[in-house]
């Protein structure tokens, strides 16, 4: 039994590029066989929405016994250009979540990987888990809200787990202090080519203030809503790992309390489910170092104008002809950050509270 006739052709990244899911099936089931799973063929694969980076594809793996394991796989196609903020390879990204696994962070379990002549390109199967990660659902629906009162308690046991995690220094990560991070981050501004005063202020402030670097920790880089699967039980897996590098706790705690996070639930900074005093207890119930607030506070604000240095990029490069809807969508909230930030640096100017009177 080979693997089973899907359409031949569906559409890949961004709705441009023809992908021979045929091949593509034949692919994974080589791949699978190669790491000794007694797999009999491919069923039901099908290219899953999101994923602004790297393609994610669905397919259930028929066993001999007559059984099907779902999973999921992650892969850059042949031919994309990486990010130059994440990992060197989508092999490497799975090697790091087998290390989270091993430190007790929720993480879908990797099945197998694309060797590196993959006609499939880069990528690795994982188990394909149950729950939900669209923010707006997370924090709405009925089902979910028992888990959402320990949400953010779990997010700051999970990323201290993770922030004590060793074993990663054959993975090639890259390391980077508050300084480095800031010198980053205005470089990237300045390749978008857009004159946003408010960046420029962000900038200013964040230079006058840059906190003491200190020994560095294992990061998802990405932690937020929208990379975490929730269900009735709680925080199910954490997701999207290419962005992990090694630097400052503070970086990760952070990124979850960015406002673009919150989806319409401003008085709960951490992910719109909770608050940061449950986030930072977590941290230190489960080992976490204590971490200073105005330290924090710098991180949100560099995190935010991160964020926002992300979206204006996306901008640049619909502008330069990587045309896609999710990029066109990603760059309009610029300026949705722009707001943020002019709020976060300052929250007592009289126009808000002119604009929560109209």
């Amino acid at each position: 039994m080979s693997a089973q006739q899907p359409p031949p052709a569906a559409l890949g990244s961004a709705g441009l590029t023809p992908v021979d899911t045929h091949a593509l099936a034949e692919s994974l089931l080589t791949a699978a066989r190669d790491t000794g799973l007694p797999a009999e063929g491919v069923e039901g694969l099908a290219r899953l929405g999101g994923g602004a980076s790297k393609e994610m594809w669905r397919f259930d793996l028929a066993m001999r016994d007559g059984s099907a394991l779902p999973l999921v796989l992650r892969r850059q196609p042949p031919g994309r250009a990486r990010s130059t903020q994440g990992l060197t390879s989508v092999a490497a990204e799975a090697a790091l979540v087998r290390l989270a696994e091993k430190a007790g962070v929720p993480v879908p379990a990797v099945a197998f990987e694309l060797p590196e002549s993959s006609p499939a390109g880069d990528g690795y199967a994982m188990a394909r888990v149950v729950g939900e990660t669209v923010g707006t659902r997370v924090l709405k629906l009925p089902e979910l809200k028992d888990a959402r009162r320990g949400l953010a308690r779990r997010c700051g046991e999970v990323l201290a787990r993770l922030h004590a995690a060793t074993g990663h220094e054959t993975l090639g990560l890259r390391s980077q202090g508050p300084r480095e991070a800031l010198d980053s981050l205005e470089a990237r501004h300045r390749t978008t080519g857009q004159a946003r005063p408010v960046f420029e202020f962000a900038l200013r402030w964040l230079r006058d203030r840059v906190p003491d670097d200190r020994p560095h920790v294992l990061l998802h880089g990405d932690f937020r809503t929208g990379n975490l699967v929730v269900g009735p039980q709680g925080l199910v897996a954490v997701l999207d790992w290419e962005l992990a590098h090694l630097g400052l706790a503070a970086y990760d705690l952070a990124w979850i309390c960015v406002p673009s996070w919150r989806f319409q639930r401003p008085d709960l900074p951490v992910g719109g489910f909770g608050t940061r005093e449950d986030l930072l207890a977590g941290y230190a119930e489960a080992g976490g170092a204590p971490v200073d607030p105005d330290e924090l506070r710098w991180w949100e604000v560099f995190q935010t104008m991160n964020w926002g240095t992300m979206c204006a990029g996306a901008a640049r490069a619909f502008m330069d002809g990587a045309r896609s809807v999710e990029g066109a969508v990603i760059a309009r909230r610029a300026s949705e950050t722009e707001f943020d930030l002019m709020r976060m640096l300052a929250p007592d100017h009289p126009a808000w509270e002119a604009a929560r009177a109209r």
